[in-house]
């Protein structure tokens, strides 16, 4: 039989929390939830006792820390299922069993807070729907940039504002890596080599290093910032694989960092572009200024201007206190007797797509140095109207490297001209096409 803890006595009202999960954001929220210092807090913000009387497990021989035993379970669909848990918090990621678990919950009345940005950005609009039929929240502050409360700003404090363009450093491990060349003048592989020791990237970095973790956030950020629905909709995706040292050395003794940003913005009067790729940031830019595993958003609304969050977008604690604070809004609700109904979509929205989009970018060729080579080159960017603003030539004993910042052209053009510039045999390889937040001159 399980038992279950409580921050106060018994005989008060309370709201009972089941968790799924004990890893890294699950233990730190549980060992959150009972520290016996943060009672009289909780409680107070909570408006209510609250009462956890469960944690599922898949592997109940483990250890977990600062998690009694009695309240660890292997059966999570019994404990989702109990008439006496008012609110969820789903902490294990992954698409299933967490979706079939998370409906579960909803179906009966019970809130769900989680941090599974993969599932949100898959099926978050059909999920909140089902939780508003069952007059319950689906909250999941935690699912974009940790501990930083952006999800919440955007939906309360910004709810009446028309959002321009949201700029995010919202993956904390590529956020390290590119700090890490730039600092340490290493390259990739050295980077992500330190990232990984660290504990900052997985063994398979896949998610982080290929952009597809940025990606969901991006969607989630869309849907809140200017009201896209959340049906997986593929978006635009570069990784940072590609990002060279030779490249960061280019950003930095040209006023710039190499960032991997999220954007959001809109296009026109009912379009907008969603996507993730690298960028050379002017360092005056404030996401400049943002090192290591930091994660930042930055907002720009018609009427507030520039706002932007900085902080901890990754790692245990950090990304508990954003689901505490989730957990805590939805105790008020269901002491209230009251939900939040879920955000409003957009449907007069059309993605635009990238290739229509303009933008400056950086282009970088290994070439043979000989005679007529550049004028070749130069001759393949005209073709294609794509003007260019500077130019830089650096030897390489028979071969040579070509920079070039180009001014403002259609990422169409762009395109083009890079596969044309494939098939001159003076080009040897194409090392890096980066676009350039604001690099007009």
């Amino acid at each position: 039989m399980s038992e279950t803890i409580s921050l106060r006595s018994m005989d008060s009202s309370h709201v009972r929390i089941g968790v799924i999960g004990a890893g890294f954001v699950g233990g730190a929220f549980v060992r959150s939830l009972l520290d016996p210092e943060r009672q009289v807090a909780l409680v107070d913000a909570a408006t209510t006792t609250l009462e956890i009387v469960g944690v599922a497990v898949r592997d109940l021989s483990k250890p977990r820390e600062g998690i009694p035993a009695a309240l660890l379970t292997d059966d999570a669909v019994t404990l989702v299922t109990r008439d006496d848990v008012d609110i969820v918090v789903e902490l294990a990621g992954g698409l299933e069993p967490a979706k079939t678990l998370i409906e579960l919950a909803l179906r009966r009345g019970a809130t769900v807070v989680t941090a599974n940005k993969a599932l949100i950005a898959e099926h978050g609009t059909a999920l909140a729907q089902l939780a508003h039929e069952h007059e319950a929240d689906l909250l999941y502050e935690a699912a974009v940039a940790g501990g930083i409360p952006i999800l919440r700003a955007l939906r309360s404090s910004l709810a009446g504002e028309k959002i321009n363009q949201v700029l995010g450093i919202v993956n904390g491990t590529t956020n390290f890596i590119l700090s890490k060349m730039t600092q340490d003048n290493v390259d990739y592989d050295a980077a992500l080599a330190q990232a990984q020791a660290l504990g900052y990237a997985e063994a398979d970095p896949t998610a982080d290093v290929e952009a597809f973790d940025a990606a969901a956030k991006v969607q989630i950020l869309s849907s809140l910032a200017i009201g896209t629905a959340l049906v997986g909709e593929s978006i635009s995706r570069e990784g940072i694989t590609a990002v060279r040292a030779l490249d960061v050395d280019f950003a930095r003794r040209s006023g710039y960092v190499i960032k991997l940003i999220g954007v959001v913005e809109r296009a026109g009067e009912h379009g907008v572009s969603r996507r993730t790729h690298p960028a050379l940031v002017p360092i005056d830019h404030p996401l400049a200024s943002v090192h290591g595993a930091m994660n930042a958003v930055f907002v720009e609304g018609a009427r507030s201007g520039p706002l932007m969050w900085l902080g901890q977008g990754a790692g245990g604690e950090a990304t508990a206190t954003a689901v505490m604070g989730d957990v805590l809004l939805a105790a008020r609700n269901r002491v209230s007797g009251r939900h939040d109904i879920p955000f409003s979509v957009d449907d007069r929205l059309v993605s635009v797509d990238v290739a229509d989009l303009s933008s400056v970018f950086y282009i970088s060729l290994d070439v043979i140095d000989e005679p007529g080579v550049l004028a070749a080159v130069a001759a393949v960017f005209g073709r294609h109207k794509i003007s260019i603003q500077s130019m830089e030539q650096n030897g390489l004993a028979h071969d040579a490297r070509l920079n070039f910042v180009t001014h403002e052209a259609r990422t169409s053009d762009v395109t083009a001209t890079l596969a044309e510039l494939r098939t001159l045999a003076a080009v040897e390889s194409i090392g890096a096409c980066i676009r350039v937040i604001g690099g007009e001159a």
